[in-house]
């Protein structure tokens, strides 16, 4: 019950913070918008919504981790933190308390992005839903990378590797603008061993209906999330003993 009050605070730190919430929204459906509007312009199927709805889900929820960090790393700054370390809630509790809220708003984000698809000329079938299932993995891993360089870093340096580095790395290395084999054998390779290409990769097969070729590429974000959620627990433990010595 604990865990779930301090869920409940920090979903109303983050519904407060009205900016950071319309610019993870807005800014994907904009990229939306603009790119299918670039398609109809071209001759060739360049940004088809087939392909390009998934990645942009995907680079959306990259500024989740901008959202999750802040808000631990400006609790960790102020006394409310301190405080908090004096109640029983263990280091699992206090980053499922920061987790919880922010799912529905990834899920939320994911479902408006394929909204807005449909809209410009998707077509409405169940694999939408299978799709957006198939991304949920995804706003986990990007909430943990949050919840660790929350854990790690102050609330200007998660601004930084946050906000500019990581949905940089994961517009560039997930294949969301263009085909990464186009780029080169290096370049794929490094992508391949990061999961933001397989999350996009994971979307498309299974907004085509192709569920059987869903999960060889979901374990690498399942994986990932497993990993950087760990990091988090073991970082934020070590975070509670150094405060309360």
């Amino acid at each position: 019950m604990k865990m779930l009050a301090f869920a409940s605070r920090n979903a109303k730190e983050i519904l407060r913070d009205k900016l950071n919430l319309a610019f993870g929204i807005g800014f994907p459906v904009i990229l939306l918008l603009l790119l299918t509007a670039i398609q109809k312009n071209i001759p060739i199927p360049l940004f088809d919504l087939t392909q390009l709805t998934p990645g942009i889900a995907v680079f959306g929820l990259s500024f989740i981790s901008l959202s999750s960090g802040m808000l631990i790393a400006k609790d960790r700054s102020s006394s409310f933190m301190l405080r908090l370390f004096t109640s029983p809630l263990s280091a699992v509790d206090f980053l499922l308390g920061y987790m919880l809220p922010l799912l529905p708003m990834a899920i939320a984000q994911i479902a408006i992005c394929f909204g807005v698809a449909m809209v410009l000329g998707l077509s409405p079938t169940i694999h939408i839903l299978t799709a957006i299932l198939a991304i949920i993995p995804t706003a986990v891993l990007f909430i943990a990378i949050g919840l660790l360089c929350g854990s790690l870093f102050t609330d200007k340096q998660v601004g930084g590797i946050c906000g500019a580095l990581l949905t940089n790395l994961t517009g560039w290395l997930s294949g969301t603008w263009f085909d990464i084999d186009l780029v080169g054998e290096g370049f794929r390779s490094v992508a391949n061993m990061l999961p933001f290409v397989h999350a996009v990769d994971a979307g498309r097969v299974a907004l085509a209906g192709e569920v059987g070729a869903i999960f060889p590429a979901m374990w690498w974000v399942i994986g990932y999330a497993i990993l950087f959620m760990v990091f988090a627990v073991w970082v934020f433990t070590i975070r509670m003993k150094g405060d309360n010595a």
